[in-house]
This record gives C-alpha cells, structure tokens and sequence, in this order.
C-alpha cells in the first residue's frame, strides 16, 4: 500500500498552509490503495527539537508505515528534519517533495533560529541514498530564507528541482491554501 506524510514546518500545524489541502487531495481516490498521515509535531520553544519531533515520528517508523512505498511532502524546516530522521534511522522511502528546504541556516529570527538549530546536520547528501526520488520546490522571493540558501539545500539532495517565481515562502501568507504546482510530482 502506498502511504503518504505531510509534514509541518516550524510553529506550524498540519492544518496550516496547503496541508489540509494536500491530505483532502490525496485521501479523494481509492484509500483503500494508500492513506495519509499529516502528524501534529511539538511546536514553540522547548517542545520543537529535533529528539522531540523524532520521537513521534519514530512511533509511525516502528508501526511499519514509512518504508519504501511512502512519499513524504515536508515544508518549511521539515525537510531536513526529514532527511536527518531518515539518515539516523537507515530507512528507505519511495520518494521526498520538500519545500522551501534549508539546512544551516540562521537569521530568520532568534525564536526560529533557536527551535530550528536542532534539526540542522552536516551530511545533508546522504539523504539521498533514502529516496529514489527527491524533488525540491523553493521560491526566488522567499521573506524568511534566501533564495541562495533554499538553493544550495536543492543542489545538494534534489533529483529535480522546481523554482515557483514570486512564491514567497510557498504558504498561506503569501496565498498558498492550495498548491496545486505539487499534484503532478506526487
């Protein structure tokens, strides 16, 4: 069975954004044949870690639902949290569409900085031996992360790369309820 997991990114919910969105989308067809997961990470200072959102994605790891028939959609700092579960862990998923990715990356401001520092790691490349696919969307205009470094994130790990002009950071601050660009990489 095909799986899916949307993941939140920093201060964030899995009803924010295009997530609900997204999980309405995939959930329309034939859920016997896959299903969704949108898992509600610990959000605000002291709770987002890196151990803490880990734990819980740990939980749907040892249930056996993320294997090599899941694709995983993560937002925001979500995907190299993503990519250092996967690396710390040794497990193989289908594919990862990461959005607006970063890694090593401070000066959005000190309470950003200070709850995304843990989800930070140096091998970011080794994520690809995790995936048989990684595309990478990022926007030209992002307010939070430069471009440079949403870039240089997607030059390290995609096997494709999709740059959404004027998108900002691809959310709902910037109109982003839907995000309809992501349906055929899915």
């Amino acid at each position: 069975m095909n799986n899916y997991f949307i993941i939140h990114g920093s201060f964030g919910t899995p009803f924010g954004n295009w997530f609900s969105w997204l999980q309405d989308f995939l959930k329309s067809d034939d859920e016997s044949i896959k299903k969704v997961y949108v898992p509600d990470f610990p959000s605000g200072i002291g709770y987002q870690t890196y151990e803490n959102w880990s734990k819980l994605l740990k939980c749907y790891a040892d249930l056996g639902l993320i294997n090599e028939n899941t694709t995983i959609i993560a937002h925001s700092i979500a995907p190299v949290f993503i990519s250092k579960f996967l690396i710390e862990n040794k497990i193989k998923v289908k594919k990862l569409v990461f959005v607006c990715g970063f890694n090593n990356y401070f000066g959005i401001n000190e309470n950003y900085d200070t709850v995304n520092g843990s989800m930070y790691l140096e091998n970011i490349e080794d994520v690809k031996k995790y995936a048989n696919e990684i595309i990478c969307f990022y926007s030209d205009n992002d307010p939070y992360v430069k471009y440079e470094a949403e870039k240089e994130f997607a030059d390290k790990v995609a096997t494709k790369q999709i740059v959404v002009a004027g998108a900002g950071h691809i959310n709902a601050e910037m109109g982003y309820d839907t995000f309809k660009e992501i349906i055929p990489y899915l």
